[in-house]
C-alpha cells in the first residue's frame, strides 16, 4: 500500500466514510456494459449453479442448473448464457471505422469496430470463475462422444481472451466493481474486505445519518446482503442443498414446483449484487474520465476487432498452457502495459502524482526564471536550449544530469541542470530541448514556454518507456523451437472434469 492509500485509509476510520484516491476516473465505463454476476455450487470450483446477465440494469435475465452435478446440465448453462454474450458481440462488430497504422508510403488503412463489449462482474473471484470457465469450455469438441453446442466453445475462448485482457491495469473490457471503487477510493477496512462489494459501496455512499463504518457492518448480515459470489453463503448452501434433493426425487408437476422454488431462491441471492453492481458504476461514473482512458479504450477496440477476425479466420482456441514464446511475449506486453498506464494514471491525475512526489520521482513548484535566449554549441549551428527556473517547496531528490517531463507539457523533453537549495527550499534549473512548434530560435510562440509565475510540475514517468522488441511469432528463431504449431484441441482436453 502506497503512503498516501496508507493516510487516506487511516483517515477514512477516523470519519467513518471513504476518501478518495483519485480526482479523476482511470478506466472506461460503457453506456451498455454486460453485467454477469454468477454462482458457483459449494465444493467445486466450476460447477455453475446460476447468474444474472445482461445489460439492462431493470431486467436481467436469470441462468439457474437445478441440477448442478449433472455434465449436460452444466454444459446448458453454456450455451444458455452464450446465447446472451455472443449476440452482444456482434452487435458491438456492427459498425466498423477505418483508421491508419504508419506514415509515409508505409501507411496501411485499417478496419476497427465502434464499439468494443464489456463484461462488469462484482468482484476479483468472478473474474477468476470466468478464467476456468473459458478453460472448460473453449476446448470442447462440436462431435464424438462428448460433443457440446457449436456456440459452447466459441463462449470459452471469447471468455478466455477477456480474462487475458483484465490482466493488463490499462484494460477496461473486463473489469471488478469492487476493484474500479478501491482503485479510486480508500475504505477503512483491510484489502481482504474490499472484496466484499456491499460494504465498499456501504463505505463510500452510506445511508443519511450512517457512518460508512455502520454500513458496512450492516452488510455482513448474509441473510440481508448475500455474498457477491461465486461462493455462496454456508447457511443458503443447507437451505438450497434440501431443495436439490427434493427436485432430485420428485417427479411430474412436484419435481418443476421445486425447480421453480430453487429459481426463486437463487434470484433472491443474486439481485441485491446485481443492483450494487449498478450502483457501484455509478458511484465511479460520477468521477470525470482521465485524459487517457479514450486513448487506452481504443487500443481495447482494435484488439477486440483483431481477435474477431482471428476467430472468423482460424477459430484456434488458446492452448491449455502457454509455450515459452507466447509467456516471453506475453509478459514483455504486460511489463509495459503496466509502466504505461501507471504513468497515465500520474499524467491524468494531480493526486496520483502527489505519491511520485513523495517518493522522489517527481517535484512541483512555481516557475521563478525564464532564459529564452539560451544557446548551446553545435555540430554546426548552435542550439537553441532555452531554460526555465523552478522554486519548490519541498525537497527535490531527483540529481543534475536526470531526464523529466511534465504532465502540462508531454511534448517537451527536459532534462536537470542545476539544483540548489536556498532558503529552506529548492531552486531546479532544467533545459528545454524539444515541443517548439518547429521553432530554433527565440521568440517562442505563447504558451509553449512556462512562464513566470505558472505551477510547473515534471517527474521521471514515461522518459525512458520504451517497449520491448520481440520478434513476430513466425520469425521465431531455431534457437527458441522455431515458429510455434497452432494449437489443436485433443480428445483428452474434451474429457476434462469441471473442478
Amino acid at each position: 500500500m502506497s503512503m498516501l492509500a496508507t493516510v487516506a485509509t487511516l483517515r477514512a476510520t477516523q470519519t467513518g466514510r471513504a476518501q478518495p484516491l483519485a480526482t479523476v476516473r482511470h478506466h472506461h465505463l460503457d453506456d451498455h456494459p454486460f453485467v454477469l454476476v454468477p454462482l458457483t455450487l459449494a465444493g467445486e470450483a466450476c460447477a455453475p449453479l446460476a447468474a444474472l446477465a445482461g445489460t439492462d440494469p431493470d431486467h436481467p435475465t436469470l441462468l439457474t442448473v437445478r441440477r448442478p452435478r449433472d455434465r449436460v446440465q452444466r454444459f446448458r448453462f453454456a450455451e444458455e448464457l452464450a446465447a446472451l454474450l455472443l449476440p452482444y458481440f456482434e452487435e458491438c462488430l456492427a459498425e466498423a471505422e477505418t483508421y491508419t497504422v504508419g506514415k509515409g508510403e508505409k501507411a496501411e488503412e485499417r478496419q476497427q469496430a465502434c464499439r468494443a463489449p464489456q463484461l462488469l462482474v462484482p468482484n476479483g473471484e468472478g473474474i477468476a470463475y470466468l478464467r476456468r470457465l473459458g478453460r472448460l469450455t473453449r476446448l470442447r469438441s462440436t462431435d464424438g462422444s462428448h460433443a457440446v453446442h457449436p456456440d459452447v466453445p466459441k463462449l470459452g475462448k471469447w471468455l478466455t481472451w477477456f480474462e487475458g485482457r483484465a490482466e493488463f491495469p490499462g484494460s477496461s473490457a473486463m473489469l471488478a466493481v469492487s476493484r474500479v471503487l478501491t482503485a479510486h477510493w480508500a475504505t477503512g477496512q483491510s484489502s481482504a474486505e474490499d472484496s466484499h462489494l456491499a460494504a465498499v459501496v456501504a463505505w463510500i455512499d452510506p445511508p443519511d445519518g450512517r457512518t460508512g463504518a455502520e454500513a458496512a457492518r450492516e452488510t455482513e448480515n448474509p441473510l440481508v446482503w448475500p455474498p457477491a459470489g461465486p461462493a455462496t453463503d454456508a447457511g443458503f448452501d443447507a437451505l438450497l442443498d434440501d431443495l436439490l434433493t427434493r427436485h432430485a426425487e420428485a417427479e411430474g408437476r412436484v419435481r418443476e414446483r421445486f425447480g421453480e422454488r430453487i429459481d426463486r431462491a437463487l434470484c433472491e441471492q443474486l439481485r441485491p449484487t446485481w443492483d450494487l453492481v449498478w450502483r457501484g458504476v455509478g458511484l465511479a461514473r460520477a468521477l470525470p474520465e482521465g485524459g487517457h482512458v479514450e486513448e487506452r479504450w481504443t487500443s481495447d477496440r482494435r484488439r477486440f476487432t483483431d481477435y474477431a477476425a482471428y476467430l472468423e479466420e482460424h477459430g484456434h482456441p488458446q492452448g491449455r498452457r502457454d509455450r515459452a514464446v507466447g509467456a516471453a511475449r506475453r509478459l514483455g506486453l504486460l511489463e509495459d502495459d503496466t509502466s504505461r498506464y501507471q504513468t497515465q494514471r500520474a499524467y491524468d491525475d494531480p493526486l496520483v502524482m502527489a505519491e511520485y512526489e513523495l517518493s522522489g520521482e517527481a517535484f512541483s513548484g512555481t516557475v521563478v526564471a525564464r532564459d529564452e535566449d539560451r544557446f548551446e554549441p553545435g555540430k554546426r549551428t548552435p542550439r537553441w536550449r532555452p531554460t526555465i527556473t523552478v522554486r519548490s517547496e519541498r525537497p527535490v531528490r531527483l540529481t543534475v544530469g536526470i531526464k523529466v517531463k511534465s504532465p502540462g507539457r508531454l511534448k517537451q523533453p527536459a532534462e536537470i541542470i542545476d539544483v540548489t537549495p536556498h532558503e529552506g527550499v529548492h531552486l531546479v534549473t532544467l533545459e528545454l530541448s524539444g515541443g517548439f512548434a518547429n521553432k530554433r530560435r527565440p521568440p517562442a510562440p505563447e504558451g509553449t514556454l512556462a512562464g513566470i509565475g505558472e505551477t510547473v510540475t515534471y517527474t521521471t514517468l514515461g522518459v525512458d518507456s520504451r517497449p520491448a522488441k520481440l520478434p513476430a511469432e513466425e520469425n521465431t528463431p531455431w534457437t527458441h523451437g522455431g515458429p510455434p504449431v497452432p494449437y489443436e484441441p485433443t480428445d483428452e482436453d474434451a474429457e476434462e472434469e469441471w473442478a
